[in-house]
Formats: C-alpha cells, structure tokens, sequence
C-alpha cells in the first residue's frame, strides 16, 4: 500500500476549499500520522499568490508547494495527504489521488482498459500524461487544436486561467467539459472534466486539488512530444476487472442457451436490423478494489 507518512507543509495545492488526502500503489486507507493538514498550507499558499496576482508563475513542480508534482524529482512518501482522499492511484506514470468521495472506473475496450476515470459527486474526472519537448509548452501548442475540437463538437467554449495557466471550458445544454492542461519538466498533464453545469464549479475545485496532488513519473525513456505515457493498471484491479468480465460472459452465454432458437432468416434481419452498440462498456471499481490495491516496492 502507499503509505501515508511525514506531512509537508508543501504537499497541497492552494485553495480554499477544505479536502482530505491520497496516494497507495492503489487506493489505501488514510491513516494520518502527524503534521498539520496538507490543505491548510495549499490554501496559504494559494491565498498569496492570488494576492501577488502570480497565478501559475509560482508554480514549480519540484520545488513549489503545490503539484502536478515530478515523480521522478519529488518523493511522494514526503507528503501526508490523508486530509484529502482515501489513497492513491498508481498507474505507473501516475500517482492520482483518490478523494474520499471518490470512485475509480475503468472503461474498457475491445483490446481491455481504454481509459481511467475517477467518479465524484460533482463529476467526473479523466487523468492522462503525455511525453513533452524539454523546453515545456506542450499545452499551450495543443490548446488551440482542442479548442477548435470542442467547438466542432457544438460546445461554446472559453478560456480561463487557473493556477497553471490556462484552461478550456465548454458549455453544452446543461453540460461542462473542462479541459486542464500542465506542463512539467519532459511532461504535460492533462485532466479532463464532464459533469452538469450546476456542479461545474465544485468539480472544477476539486479537480484543482486532485492535480496539486498527482505526481507524473515521466522516465528517462525517450519519447516523442504528445505520445502519451504509458499507464499501467493495478494488479488488484486487473484481477477484478477479469472476474467482472468472466462473469458477465458466463452470464450472457447462459442468457444465450435458454433463448428459444430463431429461424436464420429471422436472425439475419435481425442482425441486419440491430442498431450498433458502443466499442466500449465500462466497469466500476468501488472503495474495496482500489484499497487491495498492492505495494508495488
């Protein structure tokens, strides 16, 4: 399990909002040891540089006091953020923490897990890394084309700065896509949120949080501007995620024996006539798969 150690008073990113705390090869249980809560120090922090006017000029993802943290740089055993979530998701290229109302899900693909979101009950937010150029600006080369994305898929869309730089906000009937990019040393972090718009706000601060506590272990493995960085699931969640599968294909086959035979002819029409289905379904993971999550060290 990631452990929840010695607090820093640089383990949280500024912000107002009273959290809680993560980080474990999976999800562990928050056991807080000492030290004064991680969030108190981000909201100082974040209170000053509001008043500075400094916005992401402060930000610093080895020295600073608030992340995307550099996981190769910055040892996330250093920080205590059980105020904040209930642990930490290790998918290799990241440590996400998990907040105490969160959930993880994993949505699958033909060829497995496609994605990895954390369900909230504002929203939900999808974590991704990428490789970036040694010079940084990543996102801001990548904005542009995500905008017009946003834009071509009907949503009106508008720029706003957060404590990184500058982020993208779409609005569509009574939902909000949220687009947060960071860009780190070889690495850009990129944090996608869809929810109503009656919670957009509080997603988007949590979000905030969820970001000032991810750690992006980059590697020193060459690789091209914009190539995402590998993700790697939890063994736990890999093993309930092929119980799940296995016993919705048991399931199906058995659903399928005790259906009454069709004529061909009325099962090619009905083939022909079947409507197509996502390449995808999707399958949760509670509290229990995230905390078996093991210790990888």
């Amino acid at each position: 399990m990631w452990p929840f150690g010695k607090s820093r008073n640089s383990s949280a990113r500024p912000d107002n909002e009273t959290v809680e705390s993560p980080h474990s090869g999976a999800v562990a249980d928050a056991t807080p040891e000492t030290g004064a809560p991680a969030a108190d120090a981000g909201a100082q922090g974040r209170a000053q540089n509001a008043a500075q006017g400094t916005a992401s000029s402060s930000y610093d993802p080895v020295n600073g006091s608030f992340g995307p943290f550099d996981g190769d740089s910055v040892n996330y055993r250093d920080f205590d953020f059980s105020d904040f979530a209930k642990g930490g998701l290790d998918l290799g290229s990241m440590l996400i923490p998990v907040p105490h109302k969160g959930e993880v899900q994993v949505e699958m693909g033909k060829e497995g897990p496609r994605q990895i979101h954390i369900l909230t009950p504002f929203g939900r937010i999808t974590p991704a890394a990428f490789a970036a150029p040694r010079s940084g600006g990543q996102w801001a080369s990548d904005i542009d084309g995500f905008a017009e994305s946003m834009a071509g898929d009907g949503l009106e869309v508008t720029r706003r700065d957060n404590d990184w730089g500058v982020e993208l906000v779409g609005t569509v009937g009574d939902g909000v896509v949220r687009v947060i990019g960071v860009d780190g040393p070889r690495w850009m972090l990129r944090m996608t949120l869809a929810g109503p718009a009656t919670s957009a706000e509080e997603l988007a601060e949590l979000s905030y949080e969820v970001i000032s506590r991810t750690f992006v272990n980059r590697g020193s493995e060459p690789a091209p501007a914009g190539r995402s960085l590998p993700v790697a699931i939890p063994q736990a969640m890999a093993d309930e995620l092929k119980r799940t599968l296995a016993q919705q294909q048991a399931q199906a086959q058995k659903a399928q024996k005790s259906a009454p035979a069709a004529s061909p002819e009325a099962t090619g029409d009905a083939t022909r006539n079947a409507p197509v289905q996502p390449e995808q379904a999707r399958r949760r993971t509670g509290g229990t798969a995230s905390r078996q999550m093991g210790d990888s060290e």
